[in-house]
């Protein structure tokens, strides 16, 4: 244990002892309730903001702010915390995402106690995820997750949110159950028992072993992302969830998934990778075409807006797969970046139907006049989701397109292949974007939405909106805001990766698969494969 101050433990801890005093405040309207609720998320993003800036290293790939001790002891849980370059900018993103939507939250009536003690526990659960390094621990936090995000849609989601509800903790809680299965595995495997990360890392895996675990993870993950057909639920969810959840949900939570592929899957399973590597480039791929022309048929907002979530994870997938610094450098990216346009866009679906109280765009239809703002708002957030160069949108998929074109681990065919097929994915986004746009501002006005009290964004709303506006720019024009904080540690990670390309090879197990040994190999990245064992 270290000496230095806990600040993990803090981060985590804080938003739950914060939630305690809400159910004893005197507040019959709810004012005060609020309030206390978005100052206990402003400290809690300082503190977060504060411990980083302080006290990390942004050029050390180690994990950091390290913090270990025996929690029980009888099952081998141990209170294992630290952060790294993979961790350190998704606890940022959570931090401020989290913060904006409990302020988005502000006219919240219905049992406003229950709902913003669930803000903060779900507050607690997603660092706690980010920064877990005791698989139990992990899985912990995963599950406590769940539970926040089903009663908040349950309770405060539209007509049908029962079913979306439902269908929501039915996937991700059989996905969790694949976890834990692989968690139990690979603890007992071998001599040791073990549930820490670091030490499960240096365990020798067969490779059949590998292969197995690797699997579960994916599909516990793939859940969550989601990935391709495991997607079904999160359009039902998006739909009737309250904005502020489906900003959490859109913002942070996916981005879980991608985070723990990294971290278990091409870590902790380099050599599993090597055989599903192939299909997660494929499944990425598939995930953006698929998820694009989908999202041409929904006429409710937030659903349209669910698809085109789903496409661009497909990106993640591509750029995990790609076996190039630059390709991982770009994954990373866009998960913070997607965390940053999704949640814009689903905060101001929630604008326009406090308005409109309808989600359907047909029904909405010339709203630009009434709503300059929200619309100059809203056309900011689609052309960042659209790519559109100079916001963090464009630079995140480049990065992966680059990185996927130039790896050496593939054979040109199948580059070719996969580059044409997310190609077509990012010439469809602009189209059912675009549509959206024009029928929700410019449509025609029918006899129903000339009775809406259309008012344009008022100073919180604006304020909200740009403070997910500013960093999607800021990110576009000097990538190396977000790059730095993490580049040290996606370097050693790929070289991981990449050293376990030709001792896969030599296996028996080899499978026929369009990978190719690349031109260079262990000697250059010898050093920072060290680094992560």
């Amino acid at each position: 244990m270290s000496t230095q101050f806990p600040w993990l433990t803090v981060l985590i801890v804080f938003p739950l002892l914060a939630a305690l005093p809400i159910a004893f405040l005197p507040d019959k309207e709810g004012k005060t309730i609020r309030s206390y609720a978005l100052g206990a998320s402003l400290i809690e993003f300082a503190a977060i903001v504060y411990a980083f800036w302080q006290h990390y290293n942004f050029n050390d790939p180690s994990f950091q702010l390290v913090e270990n001790f025996a929690w029980v002891p009888q099952i081998g849980l141990n209170w294992s915390l630290a952060v790294d370059g993979l961790s350190m900018p998704l606890v940022i993103l959570s931090g401020l995402v989290t913060t904006l939507a409990v302020f988005a939250s502000w006219k919240v009536t219905y049992r406003p106690r229950l709902f913003y003690s669930l803000m903060l526990i779900l507050y607690s659960a997603q660092i706690g995820v980010f920064v877990a390094q005791d698989l139990l621990l992990f899985f912990f936090m995963w599950e406590l997750e769940l539970v926040p995000v089903y009663l908040l849609i349950a309770t405060w989601g539209g007509q049908r949110r029962q079913y979306a509800a439902t269908k929501f903790i039915l996937y991700t809680a059989i996905g969790s159950v694949f976890i834990l299965i692989a968690a139990l595995a690979m603890a007992f495997y071998g001599d040791n028992v073990t549930f820490s990360l670091y030490e499960l890392g240096l365990k020798h895996y067969s490779l059949g072993f590998e292969v197995a675990m690797y699997a579960a993870f994916l599909i516990a993950f793939g859940v969550k992302l989601p990935i391709f057909p495991f997607h079904t639920w999160l359009p039902d969810a998006h739909s009737e969830a309250p904005a502020s959840v489906s900003m959490v949900l859109a913002g942070v939570l996916l981005k879980m998934a991608g985070y723990a592929l990294i971290r278990f899957n091409i870590e902790m399973l380099p050599n599993a990778h090597v055989y599903f590597a192939p299909a997660l480039a494929v499944l990425g791929a598939v995930g953006v075409i698929y998820a694009s022309l989908t999202a041409f048929a929904q006429t409710n907002l937030k659903r349209r807006l669910a698809y085109s979530s789903i496409a661009h994870m497909g990106f993640v997938l591509i750029g995990i797969a790609s076996f190039t610094d630059l390709g991982m450098s770009g994954a990373v990216l866009q998960m913070v970046s997607h965390g940053l346009i999704a949640s814009s866009l689903f905060f101001l679906s929630g604008v326009a139907y406090e308005r409109t109280h309808t989600l359907m765009m047909d029904r909405m239809g010339g709203m630009a006049k009434q709503m300059p703002t929200v619309f100059a708002l809203f056309t900011a957030g689609a052309m960042a989701s659209l790519a559109l160069p100079g916001m963090s949108g464009f630079v995140g998929e480049l990065a992966v397109f680059l990185g996927f074109a130039t790896s050496d681990a593939y054979s040109t065919t199948f580059k070719a292949v996969i580059v044409l097929l997310a190609a077509v994915g990012v010439i469809l986004s602009p189209i059912y974007l675009l549509s959206m746009l024009r029928v929700v501002f410019y449509g025609k006005t029918t006899e129903e939405s000339a009775k809406f009290e259309l008012t344009d964004a008022n100073p919180r709303e604006a304020f909200i909106a740009l403070c997910l506006l500013v960093p999607i720019i800021g990110i576009g024009l000097y990538p190396k805001l977000t790059t730095q904080t993490y580049d040290v540690k996606t370097v050693a990670v790929t070289a991981e990766a990449r050293s376990s390309l030709p001792l896969v090879a030599e296996q028996p197990f080899h499978l026929t698969l369009p990978l190719t040994a690349p031109s260079v190999f262990a000697s250059e990245t010898k050093e920072l494969s060290s680094i992560v064992k």
